[in-house]
């Protein structure tokens, strides 16, 4: 079975794996000060609960976003389930694309993972839209070749910064409005940040294809998707678990390669 590892952010995401088939999937909050004995504890037990043991586990592959983690989560690898993990991003991984970018290094991990699921699920050429803790557009042509993209804040860190921000207005939950025009200060807020972002996609979209000038699928992952696809009519796809595919795929490529 495979170890998919991917942190981010917000959250760190393990998955278990057979083949395609995640067997099992847990997240926890992002914390670089949590050690790779403090992982091992929470994650074996958890991994019970599927009926995975440690010594089920013959390979394991990490995306990380987070420099200052890196070194606990490949101890983890090591010492509780026995693999040199495979760290995408390293010169030794074979993405099985190329990265038409500046600086090639500078390209989150998660991004690229993300990128070659899509490619491989839907073809290409495509926008993809992750709803994370920043809402990222990936755009990745006919060949499957990673082309840049747009980062903007993720909308709960939007929310966030606009409870912060301002003494009288208080965190709210993301949900869609029946309007536009809010008759409370939370209904007002909440049609900000939705209606915001809807416009927000719309507009990239339809700029990224402009610029592109080709037909393009746009996929959208993350957590958020479904919320922001049921409201748009630019979102063609939606797949929450991309970044992990990404990973099974970019694992295989290296077993052949």
């Amino acid at each position: 079975m495979l170890l998919v590892i991917d942190f981010g952010n917000t959250n760190v995401v393990f998955a278990v794996c057979e083949g395609d088939h995640i067997k099992g999937s847990w997240r926890c909050a992002s914390n670089t000060k949590r050690t790779a004995d403090e992982y091992a504890v929470w994650l074996t037990q958890l991994m019970t609960l599927e009926d995975v043991k440690p010594g089920d586990i013959t390979g394991a592959i990490i995306a990380s976003v987070v420099p200052q983690a890196l070194f606990n989560i490949k101890t983890l690898c090591e010492r509780y389930f026995r693999t040199e993990p495979l760290v995408v991003g390293a010169d030794n991984v074979n993405l099985g694309l190329e990265v038409i970018f500046d600086h090639p290094s500078q390209v989150g991990a998660d991004r690229l993972a993300t990128a070659v699921a899509a490619h491989k699920k839907f073809q290409g050429p495509l926008i993809v839209i992750d709803f994370g803790t920043a809402t990222t557009f990936e755009v990745v042509d006919i060949d499957g070749n990673y082309q840049g993209g747009v980062i903007a804040p993720g909308i709960n860190l939007s929310a966030e910064a606009l409870h912060m921000g301002s003494a009288q207005l208080p965190r709210i939950e993301i949900l869609r409005t029946d309007e536009v025009i809010g008759k409370t200060t939370v209904a007002a807020m909440r049609s900000g940040i939705f209606w915001g972002y809807i416009g927000m996609i719309e507009g990239l979209v339809t700029r990224i294809k402009t610029e592109c000038g080709v037909a393009m699928t746009v996929v959208a992952t993350g957590g958020l998707a479904p919320l922001f696809a049921e409201s748009t009519d630019m979102i063609d796809e939606t797949d929450s678990n991309l970044t992990v595919a990404g990973l099974i795929e970019i694992y295989e490529r290296n077993q052949t390669s």
